[in-house]
Formats: structure tokens, C-alpha cells, sequence
């Protein structure tokens, strides 16, 4: 049985079978060692910042092949110096505040952590080129609102196209978003990523890495081109990493572009529960209520009928479900 990303470490020095004898009841105590942040993981290895060190490790034996992702906080045993060719070890993965998951598609069952204590999640989207997919916004909306991020909307390549049509769609929501065209100024987009840990996600081509490198200029993302053909962009970045911003502060996690949003892992109460004003209401839905327009007796449309939702809320809502459910 694989580990939950959420199951604890320490349960695996559980009570040993009748057969065997312990070597010890004590199960290790970890609480005085150095606490870092993994930044990357590369091949195995995993790049973790400590205050303001460096530091490659490795992880226990006992932790599963994911148990440790990008954004962990994690307590380091044995040589944290950062010297060249020292090499640490992770003993134990802290308690995470948050998890961002996805599958690769609606049939797979298996979750794929994609980051780790991030609070702010930013969906970066073109205008144009590559056209933007309201599709795969709602399935990373839902994810996000799962994994308990506050979602942020980046609108890139303003140059190119009118973002008045998105922000009308999303306009419901009240999600906040910021507006991009290339040489503007990031002002705006700073304050808003100030304080916070923010993961990017996004199709490839639509800017995270060229937005990551106007905000740190030292991170020194790939970038690449859209395919004048197919419309999509080529993956550049491999692998995430998280970067620490510039004065006023926080961070921000970049990801690999993604092609594809799986929500088989979201209980479908955990998307409107996101939501409050529509989950109070929901809540009094006869027993097995699916809350989408074939349902007869929905308390959703006797509160849009009755003038105490708004029917925009409520379609922007069901958009949402219905890309957890479909392509």
C-alpha cells in the first residue's frame, strides 16, 4: 500500500508482528534537528534551503519514492554545511498546510503531488497564443480550491488579445487577477504575490518561466516558443523549483507547463464547500442532490429564482462541476 501524502512518518515504527522482536519501543525523535525548505528535486536529490544555506540531501529509507515534493518542510540529519559534495539527509517530513494534486487524467486513480505549503495558486494564462481554455482554468479552480489555495488569475500577453471576455466569465467568482502585456510594469503583481508562497501552473507557452525572470532576475528560467502549427507551447521547464522573491518579499514556486488536469482525486463536496454562500444553501438539497440542471428540486435554482444568488454565480459554479466530471 502506497503512503498518504498526509500519513505520518513515525507510523511506520508501529508494533512489530508477534514473530519479531523490536529493536527498540522508542520511536525516533527528530524535533532537534535543522528545518529546510526542499527548493527541487533533481534525479533523486533534493535541493533544500536552510535559513540562508543551500543543502543537498537525500531521504530516509523508510519514505516512500513521494513522500517528499517541492515546498516541504523538512528536518535535515548529518552534513548541512553546503559544501560541495556534502550531502545531508531528510529524516522527516512536517506536518503540510496544503497539497496541490492532479491526475494525469479523469480514469487515472493515482494522485501526483504537484507542490507542497504553497497558499496562493496563480493560474497563468495567455490571452493569445496559445488561445486561453476556460476548461482547464476550472479544473486547476478546482483543484486549487481543494487543496485550500487561494487562486489568483494572471493574464499574459494582454498585447496580443482584450481580456474583458475572461474576467467577465470569471467575474462571479471573485477572483482577484492582474493584467499583463510584455515591458509593463509588475508593480501590482508584486504586492499581490507579497507575504505569500505561490505556486505557478499553466499550459506551456503561456509565460510562467518569462514571468518568473521579470520577478527574480537571477532565476534564469527556460523559455520557449508557441508552435505556429499545433498552437501549443514546448515544454521548457522540467522540473519545479521554488525561488524566493526580492524585497517586499514571499515566494513563488514555477512548474512544468501541463497539457492536462485529472480531478479524479476531488470529492465532489469539497468543490462546493468552497464556495460558502452556494454550500449553505446547498445544504438544504434533498439527500443525493447533484446541484446541476437536470436536478428537479435544487435548492440552487430556488435561490437564483427567488433573487438570493446571482444566476451568473450559479453558472459559474456549475461549470466548475461539470469540468471536474468531463473533458
Amino acid at each position: 500500500m502506497s503512503q498518504s501524502l498526509f500519513d505520518d512518518d513515525h507510523a511506520r515504527f508501529g508494533r512489530p508482528s508477534k514473530r519479531s522482536r523490536p529493536r527498540t519501543k522508542d520511536r525516533p525523535d527528530y524535533s532537534s534537528l535543522p528545518i529546510g525548505r526542499v527548493v527541487t528535486i533533481n534525479r533523486g536529490r533534493y535541493n533544500c534551503l536552510v535559513d540562508t544555506e543551500e543543502v543537498t540531501a537525500t531521504r530516509a529509507r523508510a519514505m516512500g519514492r513521494k513522500s517528499v515534493i517541492v515546498g516541504d518542510l523538512v528536518r535535515l540529519d548529518g552534513d548541512i554545511s553546503g559544501t560541495p559534495g556534502s550531502l545531508a539527509r531528510i529524516a522527516e517530513v512536517q506536518q503540510r498546510d496544503t497539497v496541490l494534486l492532479r491526475t494525469a487524467d479523469d480514469d487515472d486513480p493515482y494522485e501526483r503531488p504537484i507542490v507542497a505549503n504553497a497558499d496562493q495558486l496563480v493560474i497563468v494564462t495567455a490571452l493569445a497564443d496559445p488561445e486561453p481554455r476556460m476548461g482547464m482554468i476550472d479544473r486547476i479552480l478546482v483543484a486549487g480550491y481543494d487543496g485550500g489555495l487561494t487562486p489568483l488569475l494572471a493574464l499574459t500577453k494582454a498585447d496580443l488579445a482584450s481580456p474583458k471576455e475572461l474576467l467577465a466569465a470569471y467575474e462571479p467568482l471573485g477572483i482577484p487577477h492582474v493584467v499583463i502585456q510584455p515591458g509593463c510594469d509588475l508593480g501590482e503583481f508584486r504586492e499581490q504575490l507579497k507575504n505569500h508562497v505561490s505556486v505557478f501552473i499553466g499550459h506551456s507557452g503561456v509565460g510562467k518561466s518569462t514571468l518568473v525572470n521579470a520577478l527574480i532576475p537571477h532565476a534564469a528560467r527556460r523559455t520557449g516558443l508557441v508552435n505556429d502549427v499545433t498552437g501549443k507551447g514546448r515544454h521548457v521547464s522540467t522540473s519545479a523549483i521554488a525561488l524566493e522573491l526580492p524585497t517586499p518579499g514571499g515566494w513563488v514556486i514555477d512548474t512544468p507547463g501541463v497539457r492536462s488536469f485529472g480531478l479524479k482525486h476531488v470529492d465532489p463536496d469539497h468543490v462546493i464547500s468552497a464556495f460558502s454562500d452556494l454550500g449553505e444553501i446547498a445544504h438544504h438539497c434533498p439527500r443525493g442532490c447533484t446541484h446541476r440542471e437536470i436536478e428537479p428540486e435544487c435548492e440552487l435554482d430556488r435561490a437564483v429564482r427567488d433573487g438570493l444568488l446571482m444566476e451568473q454565480r450559479l453558472a459559474s459554479f456549475r461549470r466548475m462541476e461539470l469540468s471536474r466530471t468531463s473533458w
